[in-house]
C-alpha cells in the first residue's frame, strides 16, 4: 500500500468515527427536545416553554366583564326564610314632601359574618360518690362527646377539609382560627382532628378497596410521593363511580395484584408502564393503553432530526389522526359505516406501523404492535365504554400532585393512610356531585355515636 492509500484509509476512518459521533450527538439533541407534547413527561418539566403566538383579528380587541347586547347574569337573591335580619331606610317627614310613598323598595342584600364565630358548649357529667366502696361514678355522656373532646364533629370536618380540599399546612389553618374566629388551637391540636377524621373515613375506604375487583373497567396511573424522605408511589384506581388511592413504596405489577387481585376479569386502561405489561402477562388482563400518550411517542419521532425516522412518523400519526377525526364524528355515522370506518383506519395503521425504518426507536415502537398485541390499543373500538386515553386519571391525580407541592409529602404511616382517604374522598364526592364536608361532617358523627357510615359507592338505580 503505498502513501496515498494510507491517507485515504486514515480519512475513511476518521469520517467513520465523525459519523458516528454525530449520530450520537443528533440522539442527544432529539432526547433533550422531549417535553410534554412528545412524550410522557409532565409540563412541569418543561424548562424553556414556547410564547403563546397571538393571531390578530381584524377588530378591535374586546374589553373585559359583560359585553354589549349580551344577555345579564346576576345572582338569585336569597329568599325571606333565609334573611336574618331586614334594616329599612326612609325619607324624614320633611323630604317626603310632595312624594308619593310605594310599596316597593330598593333592595341591597349583604352578607356579613357574626361577631362570633364558634359557640362553647360545656357538658357536664355528675359524679357520684358510694359511700359504702368510696368509688366515685360519673353519669353517664355521649359518646361523641367523649371522643370529640375539645372539638365538635362540625369543627373537626371544617379542619379535615381545609387540609384536604384546600391543600392548607397546619400553620395556616391554625392562623385562620387565630386570626379570623379568634380561637387558639395547637398544630397538636389540629393534626390530632385530623386523625380523628381519617379513623372515621377508614370503613367507607375499605369498602371500595374490597368493591374494587369486581369493576369492569378500571383505569390507573401512578405519581411520586414523599415520605419522610424517602420516594414511595400514589397510585390512583380509577371507575366510573369513584376514584380510590393507595401509597406504596413500590411502583410494580404487585400493587395492582394486591389491589386487583389474580382474577381480574376487567379491562385495565393505562400507559406503557412495564409493571402493567407484567401484571397483564402474569395474569392475562385485557388492557387498554393509553393512545394520547402513543400519539407522544409518535410526535416525539415524527420531529426527529434522522428523516426516515422522522418521515415514517409523519405517516403513523396522520392515520391516528385519521382515526380520533373520525370518532369525534361517531354520533352523525351509522354503526356499521363507524365499524367499517375504523376498521379501514385500524389496518392501515397496523399496515404502516409494523413496516419500520431501519432504526432502534422505530423498531421498538412498531414491537408493540405485533400480533394479538395491537388489541390492547384498540378494544374502546369494540367497547364504547372504554376510553381511548387515559386522561381522565391524570386529572384525578392533579390535586394530589399539587397537594404534594404544597405540603412537601409526609411524614410516617398515619399521615400516608390520611392522604390515601381524604383523596379518595374528595374525588368520588366530586365524580358523584356529593357536598364533600357534608360527607365528612357525616362520618365523623356516625363514627363517634356508633351508627351506619355513609358509604362512597354510588347506589344506581
Amino acid at each position: 500500500m503505498d502513501e496515498k492509500d494510507k491517507i485515504i484509509a486514515e480519512l475513511r476512518q476518521q469520517i467513520d468515527i465523525l459519523l458516528k459521533r454525530i449520530q450520537q450527538l443528533e440522539e442527544e439533541v432529539a432526547r433533550l427536545k422531549k417535553n410534554s407534547n412528545n412524550s410522557s413527561k409532565p409540563p412541569s418539566s418543561d424548562i424553556v416553554k414556547p410564547k403563546k403566538t397571538v393571531v390578530k383579528v381584524g377588530r378591535r380587541k374586546r374589553k373585559r366583564g359583560g359585553q354589549h347586547g349580551h344577555r345579564k347574569f346576576s345572582r338569585t337573591p336569597f329568599g325571606p326564610e333565609q334573611v336574618d335580619e331586614v334594616i329599612e331606610y326612609e325619607f324624614k317627614d320633611k323630604d317626603t314632601k310632595g312624594l308619593k310613598q310605594l310599596d316597593e323598595w330598593f333592595i341591597i342584600q349583604q352578607i356579613e359574618l357574626p361577631e362570633k364565630m364558634y359557640k362553647v358548649i360545656e357538658h357536664r357529667a355528675r359524679k357520684y360518690l358510694d359511700p359504702v366502696t368510696g368509688k366515685t361514678h360519673i353519669a353517664p355522656m355521649p359518646d361523641a362527646i367523649r371522643k370529640g373532646g375539645l372539638l365538635g364533629a362540625d369543627v373537626t370536618g371544617s379542619i379535615a377539609f381545609m387540609k384536604g380540599r384546600c391543600h392548607m399546612s397546619y400553620t395556616t389553618i391554625r392562623e385562620f382560627f387565630k386570626e379570623l374566629m379568634k380561637l387558639n388551637i395547637s398544630r397538636g391540636m389540629l393534626c390530632k382532628a385530623t386523625q380523628k377524621v381519617s379513623k372515621a373515613l377508614e370503613p367507607s375506604y375499605d369498602q371500595l378497596t374490597a368493591r374494587l375487583p369486581e369493576e369492569s373497567q378500571v383505569n390507573v396511573d401512578e405519581t411520586g410521593h414523599h415520605d419522610d424522605g424517602g420516594l414511595h408511589w400514589t397510585w390512583c384506581f380509577d371507575t366510573s363511580d369513584y376514584s380510590l388511592f393507595k401509597i406504596d413504596k413500590s411502583r410494580g405489577c404487585k400493587v395492582l395484584e394486591e389491589m386487583l387481585g389474580k382474577n381480574f376479569a376487567g379491562i385495565i386502561g393505562a400507559d406503557y408502564w412495564g409493571a402493567y405489561r407484567k401484571y397483564a402477562r402474569l395474569f392475562d388482563v385485557r388492557m387498554q393503553y393509553c393512545m394520547a400518550h402513543l400519539i407522544r411517542e409518535i410526535r416525539f419521532l415524527a420531529e426527529h432530526s434522522v428523516k426516515k425516522l422522522s418521515r415514517w412518523g409523519s405517516e403513523v400519526l396522520e392515520w391516528l389522526k385519521k382515526l380520533f377525526c373520525t370518532l369525534h364524528r361517531r354520533d352523525k355515522m351509522t354503526a356499521k359505516g363507524f365499524i367499517r370506518s375504523m376498521e379501514r383506519i385500524k389496518t392501515g395503521f397496523l399496515k404502516r406501523i409494523r413496516r419500520p425504518p431501519d432504526h432502534k426507536l422505530a423498531k421498538k415502537l412498531a414491537r408493540r404492535f405485533k400480533g394479538k398485541a395491537a388489541e390492547n390499543y384498540f378494544r374502546f373500538l369494540t367497547k364504547p365504554n372504554v376510553e381511548p386515553t387515559n386522561n381522565g386519571t391524570e386529572r384525578q391525580i392533579r390535586p394530589v400532585v399539587i397537594d404534594r407541592r404544597i405540603t412537601q409529602g409526609t411524614r410516617g404511616d398515619a399521615g400516608m393512610r390520611w392522604c390515601e382517604r381524604i383523596w379518595t374522598t374528595l374525588a368520588t364526592c366530586k365524580k358523584q356531585q356529593r357536598n364533600v364536608f357534608d360527607f365528612i361532617h357525616e362520618t365523623v358523627l356516625a363514627h363517634w355515636n356508633n351508627k351506619t357510615y355513609p358509604s362512597l359507592i354510588c347506589q344506581k338505580l
